[in-house]
């Protein structure tokens, strides 16, 4: 019997810090087949969503992990996960994204449960802005996170810098993140938790897909290699293994949709 996991301390719930991480989504073209990938090679089992009937939520142990929802037809996009950050009003985000020479693509739209905005940087990396509920346990920078983060950018400062104004990193206003600099990136935290990285070194025009800028959304599993294999079996590709600094395996794959993500050994 697969133990559940323990709700988390509420003082390190991303709920109460604005511009923490608060949730990953993925707008797919064939919904079904998407829940019966991530499904057979995450673990994955999936309830209704609150935003509608195209939309769904990612349970593992009964725990609420990811979004997965229908992208219209008419609508002629890349599909990708995608971080949505915590904003306490999204119509001054998108704002600061405009100024700031980012794009606002769809919103600020209301929902039953909030507002939201879909972006992307000065680089092209796509991310969410969400004001309204959150979930109080989901936590990016917990031992037992979800989704870990990273964005690979072309320059981690200005893109630190961009995103510091957007979403009030580093402020003194309380339940703010902070900011820290270690081997050469950019680390979001809050109460001592890593929640996200900024790493350098995209490339806008590359022709492999990993090192184009993009936030790069991390699910933690207990084996890499199986989970690398039962991708490949149901129609994905793995792109590529690797190993991190603390030398956990992890692989960077290519659902069948043709959106990237990254599986790493779980701590």
């Amino acid at each position: 019997m697969t133990q559940k996991r323990e709700p988390a301390p509420a003082m390190a719930s991303s709920a109460e810090v604005i511009g923490a991480p608060c949730w990953v989504s993925l707008m797919a073209r064939d919904l079904r087949a998407s829940q019966e990938f991530y499904g057979q090679v995450l673990g994955w089992t999936f309830r209704k969503g609150r935003l509608g009937d195209e939309f769904t939520v990612a349970l593992q142990d009964d725990f609420p992990v990811a979004g997965i929802g229908a992208l219209a037809p008419r609508l002629q996009m890349a599909i990708s996960w995608t971080p949505y950050f915590a904003v306490a009003d999204a119509d001054v985000s998108a704002a600061r994204i405009r100024e700031r020479s980012g794009t606002v693509a769809v919103g600020p739209l209301a929902f039953s449960l909030g507002r939201g905005a879909l972006a992307a940087d000065r680089d092209g990396a796509v991310f969410g802005i969400w004001e309204g509920a959150r979930l109080p346990d989901w936590q990016s920078g917990h031992k037992d996170a979800p989704a870990w983060l990273l964005l690979r950018t072309r320059s981690a400062f200005e893109a630190a810098i961009f995103y510091g104004e957007v979403l009030d990193w580093a402020t003194e206003h309380p339940g703010r993140c902070d900011v820290r600099y270690e081997n050469d990136e950019v680390v979001l935290v809050s109460d001592g938790h890593v929640l996200a990285r900024l790493s350098s070194g995209a490339e806008g025009a590359a022709p492999n897909p990993l090192i184009r800028p993009r936030w790069d959304v991390h699910f933690p599993v207990a084996d890499v290699a199986a989970t690398a294999q039962a991708a490949e079996d149901r129609g994905g590709v793995v792109l590529e293994r690797r190993t991190t600094r603390e030398g956990r395996p992890e692989a960077a794959l290519r659902d069948p949709d043709g959106a990237l993500f990254t599986v790493t050994a779980r701590l």
